[in-house]
């Protein structure tokens, strides 16, 4: 599952801000979308951050405003997977500690992209493949405090293509309701193909 938070950018040459794991990232690299030129300028205005746990992700957002430069987008690969359970465990003296960690983290993130908003236009967009397991109750309750909207990745019936269902959650809103919109894609020799609008009724 994937998560948003959905500031538009006004930007005609956008930058963009990808935070990941190398390691990870070397080992299942993206696949582009169909039409885009592996050789395209565009890819020039992206500039890696790799990270490997949520101190650093703290320490990148915490000198947010201090940059010369803001990006208008800031990506997130895995957001949960730079949170070890153990670790936040020890470091807060809580058997909860990944789950304030990640609080914490959201918390900065939200700050950092509103001082980026006052500025000009910024969009944080985060990912998290850990919401779809068994603590995803909470993981979603934690995410809707601090993201408008969450995408949720769903493999269809048929072999090679995926749903991807955006639903946008108000604040002031508790009952689970929102606007739903989806879209289903294929991957076809190792590119991302759009294959149309679906029904948003579609679990």
């Amino acid at each position: 599952a994937s998560s948003s938070s959905s500031l538009h950018s006004n930007s005609s040459y956008p930058n963009v801000v990808f935070i990941c794991n190398r390691n990870r990232l070397d080992s299942k690299p993206p696949f582009l979308s169909q039409g885009i030129d592996p050789s395209s300028n565009v890819f020039q205005r992206i500039q890696m951050k790799y990270m490997n746990d949520d101190e650093d992700i703290r320490k990148y957002f915490a000198a947010f405003h201090l940059y010369d430069t803001l990006p208008d987008a800031v990506v997130i690969d895995d957001f949960g997977d730079f949170f070890d359970n153990k670790v936040c465990q020890q470091r807060y003296a809580n058997s909860r500690g990944r789950d304030l960690a990640m609080i914490k983290s959201l918390a900065l993130c939200h700050n950092a992209i509103n001082y980026a908003n006052q500025k000009g236009s910024c969009m944080l967009l985060l990912s998290d493949t850990h919401a779809h397991q068994g603590d995803s109750p909470r993981l979603h309750f934690i995410y809707k405090k601090w993201i408008h909207t969450t995408f949720t990745i769903k493999e269809d019936d048929i072999s090679g293509s995926f749903i991807l269902k955006g639903k946008s959650h108000s604040r002031t809103d508790n009952t689970g309701t929102g606007s739903i919109k989806a879209a289903k894609y294929s991957i076809a020799l190792q590119y991302l193909v759009f294959d149309g609008l679906v029904n948003d009724q579609v679990e």
